[in-house]
């Protein structure tokens, strides 16, 4: 899998379109959230917070995101 945006999409797009029946359409308007909800996907609660290493691992998996601190 590769782990550019541009390659998780399109195996996520799969995924709805594959086992929802998602259109391009819907897929694009539909939040992380929801589209983890319809594949029977366990999330956090959006008040828990990460483990202390994933924000050392997306930084490593998207070295070209850039973080301005405040």
């Amino acid at each position: 899998m590769s782990g550019d945006f541009a390659g998780v999409a399109r195996l996520a797009a799969h995924a709805a379109a594959v086992r929802l029946g998602w259109r391009p359409a819907e897929f694009w308007a539909a939040t992380p959230a929801e589209l983890l909800t319809s594949l029977g996907r366990d999330q956090p609660a959006p008040d828990q917070p990460g483990d202390a290493g994933l924000l050392a691992r997306m930084m490593e998996q998207f070295p070209d995101a850039e973080f301005s601190g405040g």
